[in-house]
């Protein structure tokens, strides 16, 4: 489960490299504190450059219900809004938010979650399809 305040950048890339890499081996969600309007059109921009399509998302609320589900809860920027359940693996991804930023400064944002996303895959025993 990916978290982030407005589920509209960060938590949407790293779902997007998430489906992506791991193909039908696992499944991830995300969402947002505050949900915003859109997903940030620069992040969806950088996500193409990638061959990965984002543009069909939104942002979503989390439901204490999918989280409790989740098996690792990562973090990004919600701060104390972040639900916290005993039992759940957690993870606080400090990263950038790319709020306001040209896809230029969106790019070392997607590549560090790129990284990360990566090596969660492996943590968990999942390999990277692509």
């Amino acid at each position: 489960m990916f978290l982030c305040t407005h589920n509209a950048g960060r938590s949407q890339m790293a779902l997007g490299f998430f489906t992506h890499l791991a193909g039908e081996q696992a499944v991830a969600w995300s969402g947002g504190s505050e949900p915003g309007i859109e997903v940030n059109p620069a992040a969806i921009a950088a996500m193409a450059e990638r061959g990965i399509d984002i543009s069909e998302e939104f942002p979503k609320p989390w439901t204490g219900e999918v989280v409790r589900a989740a098996d690792v809860v990562l973090a990004m920027g919600c701060g104390d809004a972040c639900p916290v359940f005993p039992g759940t693996r957690y993870e606080n991804w400090n990263l950038d938010d790319p709020a306001g930023l040209a896809v230029a400064g969106v790019r070392p944002i997607r590549d560090e979650i790129e990284r990360r996303v990566r090596r969660l895959l492996n943590e968990l025993h999942v390999p990277a399809t692509r």
